[in-house]
């Protein structure tokens, strides 16, 4: 062969290696699957160090996928914390720069839809009804409201002329519910579009009356009371005194109350997780499940007896570090990371896992590069701001909580005090940790325009005691709660 016609030869192999490159067809985008929870705390997944429940398929998803171990919500401005948690998951903005109704805002699933995904919701949005329609193409069961009796649940779906229909009340248990929902999703997609499917359930969340079968094996073994546990907090952290969640149990709390609370909890969870398993399986069998990014996650933590609180209106770690796990194709599986993660990095992650432009405004961050091993974390801190009477801001180990009505502050050594039992802010080897937290939290204010004024030293709140404090059930608990609950003699350790 001449020189000549060895480099026409090479002329059109390239050439042809870069019509195929033209051709070719692209990568499939992945479909999504959103599986969201109602009030998890993060220590409440066998897989993730809880001997204590039983949780087989999420443990199944932690072994296939990623976990973030140090996720949180961004605070909150409202007692009803899942409003502005869903509402920042929803945006990627923080709660200082959207509203609970999300007005204005360009929603995630808004965005895929417009972008060629076929999106698909079911379960709470408690977001007003606007949004949900702007969001989401199909949907079924889909409850509006922030709670329900899970037995009862009023429910709509989105009608072919794009209208809710009528409220009606489900047939099932919520969780069982919305799972049926998705499952028929599932098997029913046509395969033209890429999906996201948003599972949105109402568990944990109270009335904690998990199906007699998920809560019996629980009372049996009651959980353990939490290492942080007291019978209350002895001053009033602003929502003590008028906040539905912490009415669910008397004051102050005994050891056989929050074990029995801890047993329905943890049954729901339990239930829960027998629902993501038949979800997953249906996934599976659709032939799916390679091309399917799978996230699991929860709105807000929970109390349940830690510092003497039951809610989750606080910024202690119990209510503000909640699960996120995210599984699916070219994510490592078996590995996590502590690094700092908020909810709302999901949505430029999630955009750049689909190839779909992230809006501007943005305030998340992508979490692709941790799990990729290109960045160590996304952040070196975090700020945990709740409505005006607490701020938190917490580094690698230690911790500032400011109360900004009381002039109070704590500071724990999350490495040596992971439960925050000892407040260490007085001792004066620590005055330059507390001067430097400080800073880092005015910080984080000019970053999210944020103007409560924090304490600049730290004056000892005034004690209280709500022993005896009148109280009453809502509408939603069921009788047998009621009667356990609310009577004048405190419940037993038998149910």
């Amino acid at each position: 062969m001449t020189i000549r016609s060895r480099s026409l030869a090479l002329h059109l192999a390239s050439i042809a290696i870069l019509l195929l490159a033209v051709t070719a067809p692209a990568a499939p985008r992945p479909n999504i699957l959103f599986l969201f929870a109602d009030d998890q705390r993060a220590d409440t997944i066998a897989a993730h160090g809880n001997p204590h429940i039983k949780t087989p398929n999420i443990d199944r998803l932690v072994a296939s996928g990623y976990s973030f171990r140090g996720n949180y919500i961004f605070g909150g401005n409202s007692g009803a914390v899942c409003m502005p948690s869903r509402a920042m998951l929803m945006s990627g903005k923080s709660w200082f720069h959207v509203d609970h109704n999300l007005k204005d805002a360009k929603l995630l699933p808004e965005l895929l839809g417009e972008n060629g995904y076929a999106t698909f919701g079911t379960g709470k949005w408690h977001n007003g009804q606007p949004s949900w329609l702007r969001a989401f193409q199909r949907g079924r069961t889909i409850m509006f409201g922030g709670m329900s009796d899970h037995s009862k649940v009023p429910v709509r779906d989105l009608g072919p002329d794009g209208r809710l229909t009528p409220e009606r009340i489900g047939e099932k248990f919520s969780s069982e519910l919305f799972a049926d929902s998705v499952i028929d999703f599932l098997r029913h997609h046509d395969g033209q579009k890429p999906f996201f499917a948003y599972v949105a359930f109402t568990a944990p969340h109270d009335p904690r009356m998990p199906p007699e079968a998920f809560r019996k094996p629980y009372y049996r073994r009651p959980p353990p009371l939490p290492a942080n546990f007291l019978p209350q907090l002895p001053f009033d952290n602003g929502m003590m005194q008028g906040g539905r969640d912490e009415n669910l149990g008397a004051w102050p709390r005994t050891e056989p109350m929050i074990r029995q609370q801890l047993a329905e909890y943890f049954g729901m969870i339990t239930h829960l997780d027998g629902q993501v398993g038949r979800i997953l399986k249906a996934l599976r069998q659709t032939g799916q499940a390679e091309n399917t990014i799978i996230i699991y996650a929860a709105d807000n933590g929970l109390a349940l007896g830690s510092h003497g609180l039951l809610g989750k209106q606080s910024v202690f770690e119990h209510s503000m570090h909640v699960p996120l796990i995210v599984a699916g194709p070219g994510i490592p599986a078996g590995r996590s990371t502590q690094a700092f993660t908020y909810l709302l990095d999901l949505y430029p992650t999630l955009c750049d896992l689909t190839g779909v432009p992230a809006p501007a405004g943005l305030e998340g961050e992508n979490l692709r590069p941790l799990w990729e091993g290109r960045q160590k974390s996304v952040r070196d801190s975090v700020f945990l701001p709740f409505l005006q009477v607490q701020r938190a801001v917490r580094d690698e180990r230690w911790k500032l909580i400011a109360y900004p009505k009381l002039g109070h502050l704590q500071l724990f050594d999350l490495q040596n005090d992971p439960d925050e039992v000892t407040n260490v802010v007085d001792r004066a080897e620590n005055t330059g940790h507390v001067q430097r937290l400080q800073q880092l939290m005015r910080q984080w204010q000019t970053r999210v325009g944020d103007k409560v004024v924090i304490p600049a030293t730290n004056r000892p709140p005034e004690r209280i005691d709500l022993t005896g404090r009148k109280r009453e059930p809502d509408q939603w608990q069921p009788a047998w709660i009621v009667k356990k609950y609310f009577n004048p003699t405190p419940p037993s350790a038998k149910p």
